[in-house]
């Protein structure tokens, strides 16, 4: 099992664990134990064991951490609700994985629990991410469907989709044929998310 990564931030690649936001069916990647375990192998610094699953309550948390961090994301620091805020802040409280030099000394991490560890990393991100000048460069996928969050660092600050392949193709694809809306011209999002697109 492999995740899109890409957005440019650890928690913002979590949020994108459910994709099409913005279409009526979003697709939910972190659907059981395997697949979360398999979303820390591939994101955090340290790993569960292979084969092993996480316990149905630490995923149901895992996903109310998910959607917290995405309404923090988008109403940014000031403006999100207390139980948003709550939920990152108990998140990010957790212990961390920590670093260690093996018998070789190479950097390596460990963590009594990596799953709830690469959490608090994700929490700990994005309080970083809402209280930095980079909340500025947040941005919203252009493609209606898709909903993606992702931090634009290109130089002009002018990056509309959450990657060129899909929903840039797509984008281009529908210019191609013509817009079939008249307030979707160019892909831009026909709501307002509070963040710039």
């Amino acid at each position: 099992m492999s995740f899109r990564q890409g957005t440019g931030r650890l928690c913002l690649d979590f949020v994108h664990t459910l994709h099409d936001r913005g279409s009526g069916t979003p697709v939910e990647d972190l659907s059981d134990g395997p697949a979360l375990a398999a979303w820390v192998r591939q994101f955090g610094p340290v790993a569960p064991p292979a084969g092993s699953s996480v316990p149905a309550a630490i995923v149901a948390g895992a996903r109310r951490l998910r959607e917290a961090v995405h309404a923090l994301v988008v109403a940014g620091a000031p403006g999100a609700p207390a139980q948003v805020r709550d939920a990152v802040n108990d998140a990010a409280a957790r212990s961390v994985p920590v670093p260690f030099l093996d018998a070789g000394g190479a950097p390596r991490w460990q963590a009594a629990d990596p799953v709830t560890a690469t959490l608090a990393l994700v929490a700990r991100d994005a309080l970083d991410l809402v209280t930095s000048p980079a909340a500025a460069r947040v941005r919203a996928c252009a493609d209606p469907s898709c909903g993606a969050l992702f931090l634009d660092a290109s130089h002009t600050g002018t990056r509309r989709w959450c990657s060129a392949d899909p929903c840039g193709n797509r984008a281009r694809k529908r210019l191609a044929r013509g817009p079939s809306n008249p307030a979707q011209v160019n892909g831009a999002p026909l709501h307002s998310t509070g963040l710039a697109t």
